[in-house]
């Protein structure tokens, strides 16, 4: 909930500052950012009358700003009180205006602070998990509160909703595939080559790794700012104190319903992506339509069908995770919805690619 730690009004060349609420510790980096924004007159009156709290922090602050102030405009203090005053002189003798040195942000300073950071998300991350893990088991022990409506909304959202993006990108890196292909494979007289090259790479590989990047942009994001929002709002919170656990609530029914649809995404873009490269091969080299799918059907085994489909619940996953653990992490500013999507974008893209090339070379380590 946003608070209001001050309120002013202008009469004149005259500006009036009436002090709110607590200034503490707690709110101090609010409290400074909206007073950096404070357009001031020539004169200043400087209220504290209404403030509730004080403490060495918020009096410190109020030193500092003050010396700001009085070099711009004559102040006038009202409504302190005596414990406040004493605070004051108190602070203002041990006062100093000598900033401390800042630490060298050398190389290893650099590799350290990024270390411990890496490994605080990684503790975060595994206590996400262990909440989603525990709710999850839930649906287990109550099957009857399984959120059907819920899990088809965002089906519906992240799956139906994201059908033409899909499509068209797939149709558009099958048709440049095999159009950029067509020129070398013609040159050794291997035109119809490029049915094999493009019906297994877009099944197995291409499919599965393009619908996870544009539903990673698409809805990986949405989910990290629609609970970002919620906890900016205290919306979360809210579900908490009302007895609602927000990880059964709000992070299962993404994940459940993304980890059905994307695999049938998979399946459409396969389908588009070969259609694509069909349309190619028809223009560069002159392959009909009914040759491109009598050689798709010799050539294409079901296994790298069925080995892109697969990647579908894995890829959803990750992506879902990330999202929704990238929305918790949102902080008190709405800046922050900006940076953890962003986070949420680039993990969810990269996990992805390692974990497609992971698969990669197990899969042909074992022969399949």
């Amino acid at each position: 909930m946003n608070q209001t730690y001050f309120r002013t009004h202008h009469d004149g060349d005259t500006t009036t500052i009436i002090s709110l609420g607590e200034w503490t510790l707690h709110h101090e980096p609010a409290i400074r950012k909206a007073l950096q924004t404070l357009e001031l007159k020539q004169n200043i009156i400087w209220d504290f009358a209404e403030v509730e709290s004080f403490d060495s922090v918020g009096m410190l602050l109020f030193i500092t700003f003050y010396q700001q102030f009085k070099k711009k405009a004559s102040i006038k203090l009202v409504g302190y009180t005596q414990e406040q005053e004493r605070l004051y002189r108190l602070v203002f003798a041990h006062y100093t205006k000598e900033s401390i040195p800042s630490r060298d942000r050398n190389i290893l300073y650099r590799i350290g602070e990024l270390t411990l950071s890496s490994y605080l998300q990684f503790l975060s991350f595994l206590e996400f998990m262990g909440h989603v893990t525990a709710s999850f088991l839930r649906y287990f022990v109550n099957p009857k509160n399984f959120r059907y409506k819920e899990i088809m909304y965002h089906i519906q959202q992240s799956g139906m909703n994201a059908i033409f993006i899909v499509a068209l990108t797939s149709f558009l890196v099958g048709l440049v595939i095999s159009y950029q292909s067509a020129v070398e494979l013609a040159k050794f007289g291997a035109d119809i080559f490029i049915v094999d090259m493009a019906s297994i790479s877009i099944t197995r590989e291409l499919g599965p790794m393009i619908t996870a990047i544009v539903v990673a942009g698409r809805s990986g994001s949405a989910y990290t700012a629609q609970i970002g929002a919620m906890k900016i709002t205290e919306e979360i919170s809210a579900m908490r104190t009302m007895g609602f656990d927000p990880y059964y609530f709000l992070v299962l029914p993404r994940i459940i319903a993304l980890m059905i649809a994307l695999p049938l995404l998979i399946f459409f873009a396969d389908v588009m992506g070969i259609l694509g490269s069909a349309f190619a091969a028809k223009m560069e080299l002159n392959i009909s339509y009914m040759q491109f799918m009598e050689r798709l059907q010799e050539v294409l085994d079901t296994k790298h069908f069925y080995i892109g489909i697969i990647k579908g619940p894995i890829f959803a996953l990750l992506i879902a995770l990330i999202g929704c653990f990238r929305g918790f992490e949102v902080s008190d500013d709405t800046e922050s919805i900006g940076s953890q999507t962003t986070a949420s974008v680039v993990n969810s893209i990269f996990f992805v690619i390692a974990f497609d090339a992971l698969f990669s070379v197990i899969l042909t380590q074992w022969g399949i």
